[in-house]
């Protein structure tokens, strides 16, 4: 009698529990399906990109399908996103062409969004996400990942706003000849007089300043120089894991007198310190072999690292939602955002796809989260954020004309 009573309380707790994790999704999915869900950041037109079968093809990779990877048209309802901005990524390790293959990157999203009236609309104003979300569409917003692709001209920075670009990372991993990034050689001490102009132009076009990617340097003085709000497309916070792509808490400290946004990105490297151990410790046996991460080799420096380190560990959405909390703790509920940057690799458990963002609401719901909070998160933070870069544009505008500046290097020297 004793266990049958133990195993009916049991019961009860459990289907209490299971009860209330229910409420909490059901909670979040309903918040979701009134207000705007922003995702700061997806890299699907690079995975196009790089389809081993039909690389490029839009047509080919058919959203209205289930895809091999993390995005797809049916996923994008079921997770309640409203607004995305679609990454036009270009290595900044390609030898050249990185205009072209901007452009390239350009045409190919546009050219998805095209290709899906019924589900996407291509975006360039705060104004939009509202509207597409009363269509029941994805406001779909292009951000360009590496100032290296402007080529040291703000020409064609400006050439990129007019084909639809409303952010700009403004370094990815490598030091440019303006900016200092974060996982690369600090060469500047931050940003140069011309990296200050970038900014400045970016400013006056509406275009939002994207400091993910860059050093801590860059980030305190684009903020010295930002006379509109700026944002992190993707990055979380550095107190929680100590990676250089994350963001310190004396540069959040400073977001609320910006009006700036970080949005908190998935990516298990940068939201688990044990990941981004197990992964540097990969990395580092590989450059001692000489292993390029495509190379034939490196599949065998991983396998021997495995039985060494044992396997990979991952992140989880409970983690993600620390993140979330911290930024918001030292930044303010004002000052915080999503981005997931689903890439085609390994997510945190809980988040494998674009589905899965209500269940990260749910999380913070059981922690207390309020429904105008959870709106400011979602994508309230963002959408205020480019209507303030806007706003700024407006008035820069009647003020200065297009930046003529130019970046003067040394000449190569002669051999």
């Amino acid at each position: 009698m004793k266990r049958l009573y133990i195993a009916i309380i049991s019961s009860f707790l459990c289907n209490a529990a299971v009860s209330a994790q229910d409420a909490a999704l059901q909670h979040a999915r309903a918040l979701l399906d009134k207000v705007p869900l922003v995702d700061g950041h997806n890299d699907l037109p690079w995975t196009i990109r790089e389809d081993a079968s039909h690389p490029m093809d839009v047509e080919h990779y058919d959203l209205r399908q289930r895809t091999p990877h993390e995005t797809d048209l049916a996923r994008l309802k079921q997770g309640k996103l409203a607004a995305q901005f679609w990454s036009v990524y270009v290595p900044g390790e390609l030898k050249g062409g990185w205009a072209v293959t901007q452009l390239e990157q350009i045409d190919l999203a546009r050219r998805l969004i095209a290709r899906y009236p019924e589900s996407l609309v291509l975006a360039t104003r705060s104004s939009d996400i509202a509207r597409a979300k009363r269509e029941g569409k994805v406001a779909s917003f292009i951000g360009m990942e590496g100032g290296h692709v402007i080529e040291n001209s703000l020409g064609a920075l400006r050439a990129y706003y007019d084909l639809g670009a409303r952010y700009m990372t403004l370094t990815h991993n490598s030091t440019l000849d303006w900016a200092d990034a974060a996982m690369g050689e600090r060469k500047h001490g931050g940003l140069t007089p011309f990296g200050k102009e970038v900014v400045r132009e970016m400013n006056r076009l509406g275009m939002l300043v994207d400091l993910s990617h860059v050093s801590a340097e860059v980030m305190q003085q684009a903020l010295d120089t930002s006379e509109a709000p700026v944002i992190f497309s993707h990055s979380s916070a550095r107190a929680l894991n100590d990676h250089p792509r994350n963001v310190p808490d004396e540069v959040l400290k400073r977001l609320p007198a910006n009006g700036g946004v970080v949005m908190v990105t998935f990516v298990p490297a940068f939201i688990s310190p044990q990941v981004a151990a197990w992964r540097k410790g990969l990395g580092e046996a590989a450059a001692a072999a000489g292993a390029a991460q495509d190379s034939p080799e490196f599949k065998a420096i991983k396998e021997d690292y495995t039985a060494k380190a044992g396997p990979a560990p991952n992140a989880t959405l409970a983690m993600v939602a620390d993140h979330i909390e911290h930024v918001a703790r030292v930044a303010g509920k004002d000052h915080v955002g999503i981005a997931g940057d689903y890439y085609g690799s390994v997510n945190p458990e809980g988040l494998e796809d674009v589905s899965t963002y209500p269940a990260l609401f749910a999380e913070l719901i059981r922690r207390g989260w309020s429904d105008k909070d959870l709106a400011k998160l979602a994508g309230g933070n963002l959408v205020r954020a480019l209507a303030g870069a806007e706003q700024a544009a407006a008035r820069l505008q009647k003020e200065r004309k297009p930046s003529l500046a130019r970046l003067e290097l040394p000449a190569p020297q002669s051999r």
